[in-house]
């Protein structure tokens, strides 16, 4: 899709309900592995099994937060798909949530994003460091989301993405504009150094609202 007409819906999807910030309860029973391998397959329940490996591996959460960083951008590299929304949900714009892409094995760049920035805060990463960024793809004109990283608040962030395997600073991926970046705690203008200029809650979000409700769900199922 253009970027101008990408960003145009994304504005659209403004709202002005507000909800609390989704929390990652991540509750990965036998139960729900059983759910996931007779409504999916066998391979679908083994991508949720290495999540949980990975969620509940004491060594894991030992690490460093680069390393946690490396840990989690190349599991979802590795085992989801590039698929775009319409073709895998039948929707335009849908916002899976990490059970969801791990048991089809496939998403775009958001479902990428969202599925890294809960697998990090679950690993211990302190959620103001990290930032689900809307950017522009300038090689391909279209709009794009990648996961971002900050060090500090000044400090320019580390980028995650499904299109390329190495994690680099934003200043050394120039064919990627930001617009705007969110977590559970806010919504940014952003740029490529230092978080940005703080214009509301993520809540405006719907796209955020509705993925709420499931992960809600999701984790009492």
């Amino acid at each position: 899709m253009p970027f101008s007409r990408h960003l145009m819906l994304f504005f659209l999807s403004l709202c002005l309900l507000l909800s609390l910030p989704i929390m990652a309860e991540f509750n990965i029973t036998e139960r729900l592995l059983k759910n996931v391998e007779t409504q999916y397959n066998k391979f679908a329940r083994k991508r949720v099994e290495g999540w949980q490996e990975l969620l509940e591996n004491p060594a894991n959460h030992a690490l460093s937060e680069k390393e946690k960083l490396e840990l989690v951008n190349t599991f979802f590299n590795s085992n989801v798909l590039f698929i775009d929304d319409i073709a895998l949900w039948k929707k335009n714009d849908y916002w899976a949530t990490p059970l969801e892409m791990l048991s089809v094995g496939a998403g775009d760049c958001e479902d990428y994003s969202i599925a890294k920035y809960f697998t990090l805060k679950e690993l211990g990463v302190d959620e103001d460091k990290l930032r689900i960024t809307y950017v522009k793809a300038i090689e391909i004109d279209q709009a794009h989301m990648v996961l971002t990283y900050f060090e500090t608040k000044r400090s320019v962030p580390l980028v995650l993405d499904n299109l390329i395997i190495d994690i680099k600073p934003a200043s050394q991926r120039n064919d990627l504009v930001p617009v705007y970046s969110f977590n559970g705690e806010g919504l940014w203008l952003a740029k490529s150094r230092g978080e940005g200029q703080r214009v509301g809650k993520a809540s405006k979000l719907s796209h955020w609202n509705d993925l709420e409700k499931r992960m809600r769900e999701q984790a009492l199922d």
